[in-house]
């Protein structure tokens, strides 16, 4: 009981978690707030989404997510209208998140120094970072500060890009652009540049649930970003949201397909499908088979308890 009552006051006090280890929540609370996740984990407790799903999730659009956890019922998944440093670049990964506030010298200090009798090295901006495995996105709330609110310059970058292999998502500044563009593979979401350097801005939060402009993010979070925005995918739902974005995929391939060689007509492909045009489609789906993003295992068990 003890240890729920903490959780409600870190997520009604605005994610603040100061305790013994430094702004993080322990194991078993992690483990409490992402409880519908049953695979593998990190040693703190963060969802571990496995690497081929990663793979598969670059190919999915916004919109499908978008739609699929709508349906859920999860209704603020989503931010829009970032500065991108590759606009073409899309890039998935695994949330590692972050909560800024603005500074106030006495509670800092004391953040820091538990921080450095934890084991945390130099300043608190680089304490997420340390915690960084491939595949990670580096997921942080600035209070959207830009001017004095850029977390990180090319230097940081690059130590970012050497441990996740991906880019990061600030709702909040960065700095650098041009030596963070000369980084082969590293993108970066963010809303505005900005030449001047981190001040007034103190970690209240790290591996925490934080909350990114109109979305809630939890450590272990499937993000997407690509043009349209960022989307925070809940780690539970990632495999079910993978594969229902890849069968729409399939089925708009087939339909357009049918479409070209005049086989069906744009009201019988954009309505309910008849049993003819599903036996053509589950004929479509044998003779390509190879290009399937799933296996074929996977797709019939989906199937079965599709609507279509």
């Amino acid at each position: 009981m003890k240890t729920h009552i903490q959780l409600l006051i870190i997520l009604i006090g605005g994610f603040i978690a100061i305790n013994s280890n430094s702004q993080s929540i322990s194991k078993e609370e992690l483990i409490f707030l992402t409880e519908e996740w049953t695979g593998e984990r990190f040693e703190d407790g963060r969802p571990k989404l496995p690497d081929d799903l990663l793979e598969r999730a670059k190919n999915i659009s916004i919109e499908e997510a978008w739609g699929y956890l709508r349906n859920k019922g999860f209704n603020n998944q989503f931010e829009g209208e970032w500065l991108m440093l590759h606009e073409n670049d899309a890039f998935v990964g695994r949330a590692l998140t972050a909560t800024y506030v603005p500074s106030r010298p006495d509670l800092m200090q004391r953040m820091v120094d538990e921080g450095h009798k934890n084991g945390r090295i130099g300043p608190m901006n680089s304490w997420p970072i340390d915690m960084l495995q491939e595949g990670d996105v580096y997921v942080a709330d600035v209070f959207g500060k830009i001017v004095d609110g850029t977390l990180i310059g090319d230097n940081l970058g690059n130590a970012i890009y050497a441990k996740s292999k991906t880019g990061v998502v600030f709702y909040g500044g960065s700095r650098d652009l041009e030596g963070l563009a000369e980084i082969d593979g590293f993108n970066a979401f963010v809303k505005g540049w900005d030449p001047s350097y981190l001040r007034e801005v103190m970690l209240s939060g790290l591996n925490t649930p934080t909350r990114i402009g109109k979305a809630i993010v939890l450590p272990g979070d499937l993000v997407l970003a690509k043009r349209e925005g960022v989307i925070f995918i809940p780690s539970h739902l990632a495999q079910d949201a993978i594969i229902n974005s890849e069968f729409v995929s399939l089925r708009d391939k087939f339909g357009h397909q049918m479409l070209r060689e005049g086989k069906y007509t744009p009201g019988q492909i954009d309505t309910q499908w008849t049993d003819d045009i599903k036996e053509a489609f589950l004929k479509w789906l044998d003779d390509n088979e190879d290009a399937l993003p799933m296996t074929r295992k996977e797709l019939d068990e989906y199937m079965k308890e599709r609507n279509w």
